[in-house]
């Protein structure tokens, strides 16, 4: 994973997203995952960040195959990546009722755009696209656009699937991984149930194993969802992210 980077994702602090920058700067997480910005406030953006030492790895944007017009809504957001630096663009994408061949071809026009900005698209583990490794791998084999990638998310197969392994699944997809979402989970189907790294099932130390092994190099964003039913606080949200930076620094990571 030479050359990857530690980030996390800013909704991760839920209702307490106005502390994730000092927060993180304080753990040595120098980069983080937060929506394109809209065009009045890209610079201001900008601006906070670099007052506390972080850049956005990766920007969360919008990609709806449902849209005949995807090219111009993908350069719409370019000019976000431009000046903020980031060059890769997260977002769930989903068929619904678009036939696959048209949402696949729209997601090469939507990598064309990307490419042309140096920017990279990765798709969420998300259904009905990137539902687990083998929907996965049909999808990048279909669009086959090198700007088009998986966000691989170690939760989300657990929780759109039933009796599967994280790593076994994202075997199925390494080569096509551009970006990846690192999240612990108990395993159950459909069970909202996201803590700390290191406190479910998720055999992370495996995970960055197969990722080491294909050269992946893209960001590896921290993203906690927390547990239904519970209610979150500022201190129950902070000490699982400084949790989980302790768990990945103790696997050399960050």
């Amino acid at each position: 994973m030479a050359g990857s980077v530690i980030a996390c994702r800013v909704a991760s602090y839920g209702d307490f997203a106005a502390l994730a920058y000092e927060h993180l700067s304080g753990l040595g997480v120098k980069c983080v995952e937060i929506p394109v910005p809209a065009p009045d406030n890209i610079e201001s953006t900008k601006a906070e960040l670099e007052r506390f030492g972080l850049s956005a790895s990766t920007l969360h944007g919008e990609c709806d195959v449902a849209r005949a017009d995807i090219a111009a809504a993908i350069r719409a957001q370019m000019p976000a990546f431009a000046a903020l630096g980031t060059r890769y663009m997260f977002v769930s994408v989903k068929a619904g009722d678009t036939p696959l061949e048209t949402a696949y071809q729209r997601l090469r026009e939507a990598g064309d755009v990307a490419g042309e900005n140096g920017v990279t698209i990765v798709l969420e583990t998300h259904p009905d696209l990137l539902t687990n490794g083998e929907v996965g791998r049909r999808t990048m084999e279909a669009v086959a656009h090198p700007q088009v990638r998986v966000n691989f998310d170690t939760a989300n197969v657990y929780f759109y699937n039933r009796d599967v392994d994280a790593v076994d699944e994202l075997r199925q997809v390494a080569e096509f991984v551009g970006a990846v979402h690192l999240k612990d989970t108990d395993g159950g189907y459909r069970h909202w149930y996201f803590p700390a790294l290191g406190t479910g099932v998720v055999k992370f130390p495996e995970i960055f194993a197969v990722l080491d092994d294909v050269g992946f190099a893209g960001p590896c964003t921290l993203e906690i969802e927390g547990i239904e039913g519970e209610t979150p606080t500022e201190r129950l949200v902070c000490e699982r992210v400084a949790a989980s930076a302790d768990y990945l620094r103790g696997l050399g990571r960050l």
